[in-house]
């Protein structure tokens, strides 16, 4: 993971669920800079990684040669799973499969059901293939398409000049990615068989809010015991409860008693926002078998699947292990997150600043920095999810402590929240009736339109016990659209301003503020930050990775990382982006005339409240919002993204968490 991820908890806030709750399938994503490190990493390893990766192959004998994949579930997990899969071995069949007619034919446009950033040209490269072009190996020559090669010289010119600039030819790629709804076809077709579909909380009977609901995977385990293909390799890439794969074999036996399949647990560690980094460029991969020579040949087989990942990432544990490291994984990060803030309301009451005391405690190698920068808690569907399992795990196996351990880190996180939010009202003379409040930030956190379990739903719901006049949201990476969906179903039609509550879904930021009598930063977008007036924080804050050329090229034919490498390093230097400098893909087809996705996007970008959209990208000019804000002019920092002193030359009053307020030390 690059030093750059380090920075800020909340690029690893949570690990990316499976299909999301709106998709009905069996019930059942980089700035450049990111991805550039991930590919630098990826790269240099690997000439090592085919050796080891030939090594265990040679060592374990009846390792399975692949050439179809079938994952189950189009979410979260699936879709950019399966892309970067496909990406990394164009000699594979990947398909992914979906219950869910209108997600298959998301992923199939332009109109993706998730955003992750890197994700569209990874897709497009592995679903559409892409054309041949020519790459200079000498960094002062720019590179370009075969296309327009041809056109500016004849062949024996072009060949000519290639050989005099040290250019190499790139072939073409065919499409190796498939999305469908044929389930059945696809399992019975797979070598490999990866399971991500969604593994929600219980909401009722035994184990009610805080067992895993294996529902969804009951009915995948179902369809493959009846359809996969004699010796296919089963995967868990959901995250389940521990032991869960008895479940899968059992299930298999009662339709298959005669057969042997493998079952494999390889639980994907990603964090939304960060998805694709985190598949190109993975701190482990995980793969738990069974300890039988049948066994350690499947891991051996899913092993070389990840083809551009060192061997000395892959670490092989029992099933058990595997299944349960994930639960520990989050609950651990969670852990930290609870800590960090229960320590923030001790700065608040004493006068030390939070940020200060995440940097101290931060610099010591034992503790490390990840996951200590305090705000209204953690969000999203695993954290809460996995750390209710795993409390139930422990209950049922009598260990009331160690559940009762854990508990504990779910009540800092929602008291985090609600003392946030009091803040708020006290602040506001203890009332916010006939006021208005503006929600920056509705996503669980940055870089996703992501919004389960999120803390601004959370907070809104106790604002709206007081009675405000108005709760304006804007968040620039969800459509409003979705946040108005999404509040009729757990608040109310009644709660939105058109049925008569208070609730408004903006498109545009500056309309959202427009007369507000507080704004409440909920989601650490980079499009909210300021930049402080200090000099010392001012030269940091500048400070950009500058994205390296990786040319020259060790190998005759670079792989897929260095192409990707040098596509981001061109789009970085060009003074106009340019998302496909190298002139790889191919035209996205149009949709049809009757494309609700394309009236959808129509109708975000003409909303009336509030005109043109601020988008994703576009700093906010505080300036601008601070001047239309009621006096006195209160801001609410959740997140720590805003310079006290940026703000207070502003005339705002600006209250961050873990920092003495305006009310000084004593009053908070």
């Amino acid at each position: 993971m690059s030093e750059v991820d380090s920075e800020q908890y909340f690029n690893y806030i949570s690990t990316a669920p499976t299909t999301p709750d709106g998709s009905l399938t069996f019930s059942p994503i980089l700035q450049a800079m990111r991805l550039h490190d991930a590919l630098e990493t990826a790269s240099v390893g690997d000439s090592t990684r085919r050796k080891a990766v030939a090594s265990l192959n040679e060592t374990t004998p009846g390792t399975m040669t692949v050439k179809n994949i079938c994952c189950i579930g189009a979410g979260y997990v699936g879709g950019p799973t399966a892309a970067v899969i496909a990406f990394q071995n164009p000699h594979l069949k990947v398909t992914v499969v979906d219950r869910d007619p209108r997600r298959i034919a998301q992923w199939k446009s332009k109109h993706l059901p998730i955003h992750e950033p890197g994700l569209d040209y990874i897709l497009r490269i592995s679903r559409d293939g892409s054309r041949a072009c020519k790459i200079s190996q000498n960094p002062t020559y720019s590179s370009q398409s075969s296309s327009e090669s041809s056109s500016s010289s004849t062949t024996s010119e072009c060949e000519s000049q290639c050989q005099e600039d040290g250019e190499m030819s790139i072939t073409a790629r065919e499409p190796n990615l498939y999305f469908s709804t044929e389930v059945a076809k696809t399992i019975s077709e797979a070598d490999i068989v990866l399971i991500a579909v969604n593994t929600p909380t219980k909401m009722r009977g035994l184990g009610a809010g805080r067992a895993t609901d294996v529902t969804a995977l009951e009915a995948v385990t179902k369809e493959i015991a009846l359809h996969a293909s004699p010796g296919a390799i089963l995967v868990e890439k959901s995250t389940v409860p521990c032991r869960t794969s008895e479940l899968i074999r059992d299930t298999l036996q009662v339709y298959r008693p005669n057969e042997h399949f493998e079952i494999l647990s390889n639980p994907e560690f990603l964090a939304e926002g960060t998805a694709i980094n985190d598949l190109l460029n993975p701190s482990r991969i995980i793969i738990g078998s069974s300890s039988t020579p049948s066994g350690r040949s499947a891991a051996a087989t899913l092993a070389s699947v990840y083809s551009w990942i060192p061997a000395s990432r892959i670490i092989t544990t029992n099933t058990w292990s595997s299944e349960l490291s994930k639960l520990v994984a989050n609950a651990m990060l969670a852990q930290r997150i609870s800590s960090i803030n229960s320590i923030s309301a001790i700065c608040e009451k004493t006068g030390a600043d939070i940020t200060e005391i995440s940097q101290s405690v931060g610099t010591d190698p034992r503790i490390g920095s990840k996951f200590l920068q305090a705000g209204i808690g953690f969000g999203g569907s695993c954290f809460r999810k996995d750390i209710l399992s795993l409390v139930y795990l422990a209950e049922t196996l009598g260990l009331e402590e160690v559940a009762e351990y854990w508990t504990q880190v779910l009540t800092i996180n929602t008291w985090q929240r609600t003392r946030f939010t009091r803040r708020v009202i006290r602040c506001l003379n203890g009332t916010v009736v006939g006021k208005k409040l503006t929600i920056l930030g509705y996503a669980f956190k940055k870089g996703t339109s992501d919004t389960r379990e999120s803390p601004a739903l959370e907070c809104i719901k106790i604002l709206l016990e007081d009675a405000p006049m108005e709760i304006a949201v804007y968040d620039p990476y969800c459509d409003p659209s979705q946040i108005t969906s999404e509040i009729e179903t757990l608040l109310g039609k009644a709660a939105l301003k058109c049925n008569g509550g208070c609730i408004e879904v903006y498109s545009n930021v500056y309309a959202a503020c427009e007369g507000s009598s507080g704004v409440l930063i909920m989601t650490d977008c980079d499009e909210f930050k300021t930049a402080s007036t200090s000099p010392e924080r001012s030269f940091k804050a500048s400070e950009k990775k500058r994205l390296l050329d990786p040319r020259p090229f060790n190998a005759l034919e670079p792989t897929e990382t260095e192409i990707l490498a040098l596509s981001n390093y061109l789009s970085s230097t060009s003074t106009l982006f340019d998302a496909d400098p190298l002139q790889r893909l191919y035209s996205e087809p149009d949709c049809a005339q009757e494309c609700v996705e394309c009236s959808r996007t129509h109708a975000v970008g003409t909303a009336g409240t509030g005109g043109s959209k601020n988008g994703v990208g576009h700093d906010l000019d505080w300036s601008r919002i601070a001047y239309r804000l009621q006096k006195p002019k209160w801001v609410f920092d959740g997140r720590g993204v805003l310079a006290k002193d940026v703000l207070e030359g502003l005339g705002v009053r600006l209250e961050s968490v873990g920092k003495v307020g305006w009310g000084g030390v004593g009053n908070q």
